[in-house]
């Protein structure tokens, strides 16, 4: 099931100079439908794949994975621009999922150890307010939700691999019905990870979850019946996995890598 069925510009947003509107992207922009659970986003870097991922995570009010949300996170003020302009189309409006690009995964896991840390601080000032029952009811409540956290994510997200640690949190955050916003999930995980990653896609999609993905990984793209969005060139164009370039120039690499070698 698609959550998100299109997304457009308001009308006057091409009228706007400054950036991100002036980049070939948005002027050469009508509308882009997702006619498929799992959408994937690709293009060289600078193309605006990134860019248009980040406008439609602010524009859903998308749930943030980092240290900061979309409307507050200074990284994201060009997309919050072009968020607001966006026009989205709707099959059921979902408030499910989140927006996660690899770099802030750090920042989840450093707010994610202060959570933990807070309520301990308040778990222990309590005993200078309570004795007793009345102390065991007041912890309990706090400890209650470190447990839930650690149940969810794990004692330590950086006991883990960076990888596993990312696998983790998806795991722990993916729910059926959602709709998520993923930059470069790749980025952290081996290709044998990847593939785990593609099974938890397949698990969600069969749950009517939605993905919408920026990536360069042939792995991923390889997601059977995803819609394959090209950035290259504008007007942004479907085309096959078999035309990119990450699946050609990747497939003419191991194919030959010596003659790519040679050119070094």
């Amino acid at each position: 099931m698609l959550q998100l069925k299109s997304i457009g510009l308001k009308s006057g947003a091409k009228n706007l100079s400054q950036y991100p509107f002036n980049l070939p992207l948005v002027r050469n922009f009508t509308e882009l439908a997702f006619g498929a659970p799992v959408t994937f986003f690709v293009g060289e870097n600078g193309s605006g794949k990134s860019t248009l991922l980040e406008a439609i995570a602010v524009g859903t009010g998308a749930a943030a994975v980092g240290a900061e949300d979309v409307q507050a996170d200074a990284t994201l003020s060009p997309a919050r621009q072009l968020g607001k302009q966006l026009k989205f189309s709707w099959t059921a409006r979902t408030h499910k999922g989140f927006f996660l690009r690899a770099e802030d995964f750090f920042g989840f896991s450093k707010r994610l150890k202060l959570m933990v840390k807070e309520l301990d601080d308040i778990a222990a000032g309590f005993e200078q307010q309570f004795t007793g029952y009345a102390l065991g009811l007041a912890q309990g409540s706090v400890l209650g939700q470190k447990r839930e956290l650690i149940n969810k994510y794990g004692e330590d997200l950086d006991a883990n691999s960076h990888g596993e640690a990312f696998l983790k949190l998806f795991q722990a955050r993916f729910v059926p019905r959602g709709l998520y916003l993923l930059d470069e999930p790749e980025a952290p995980l081996s290709p044998l990870r990847q593939l785990s990653l593609l099974s938890m896609l397949k698990e969600m999609v069969e749950q009517e979850a939605q993905f919408i993905i920026a990536t360069h990984s042939p792995i991923l793209m390889a997601f059977p019946d995803a819609k394959i969005i090209s950035f290259d060139a504008t007007p942004l164009a479907e085309i096959a996995y078999e035309e990119t370039e990450h699946y050609s120039l990747t497939k003419a690499f191991l194919n030959q890598p010596e003659a790519f070698l040679r050119q070094l």
